[in-house]
């Protein structure tokens, strides 16, 4: 499965963000959709999979729980939108991660492969080997935050419990 993986829209599903999902066959999105509107026009582009964010209101989170726990070829996915502990977003070791103590809740329920997070707007992908999974929070695709990091999108090919093909877009804070 290819999937498309995108957080922090607030409000806007921009065209670059989608000529770049073009090819995938699912988007997962780490929340702050922004409006429901927005979450709709994703939803018609691609099938969906999404959880709500902390800037999201009553109509996203009647759409998409806090958290979402499921499998997908082979692999436990865990996805929520907060997941690191607040001052804690860039200034992190990768072998020690400082998790928000309700993502260390679902960690520790779940047991994921895959951790997937947004929030903080910053990018990352890396092992923890701590806890044995792939944490993934592609920064935020919508033109809200700090410029101090580009906009970015992820996809991946999903088979047999393992990803391959990961990729970035990096795109432009300025609207075409």
């Amino acid at each position: 499965m290819f999937i498309g993986l995108i957080s922090d829209t607030h409000g806007v599903f921009a065209e670059d963000v989608k000529a770049f999902l073009e090819p995938v066959d699912a988007i997962w999105h780490a929340g702050d959709f922004g409006t429901l509107q927005c979450a709709a026009q994703i939803a018609a582009f691609k099938p969906l999979v999404g959880v709500y964010g902390n800037c999201d209101g009553v109509p996203i989170r009647l759409e998409h729980p806090l958290y979402r726990s499921f499998e997908c070829e082979g692999a436990r996915i865990l996805m929520t939108h907060i997941g690191l502990r607040r001052g804690s977003y860039w200034a992190y070791d990768p072998k020690r991660p400082q998790y928000d103590r309700n993502a260390e809740t679902l960690i520790s329920l779940y047991h994921p492969d895959i951790f997937i997070c947004g929030h903080s707007h910053i990018p990352q992908v890396f092992r923890d080997s701590v806890h044995g999974f792939l944490f993934m929070n592609p920064g935020t695709c919508g033109f809200q935050g700090s410029r101090d990091v580009p906009r970015m999108a992820l996809r991946f090919h999903l088979e047999d419990g393992k990803i391959s093909g990961l990729e970035k877009c990096e795109m432009k804070w300025e609207q075409a």
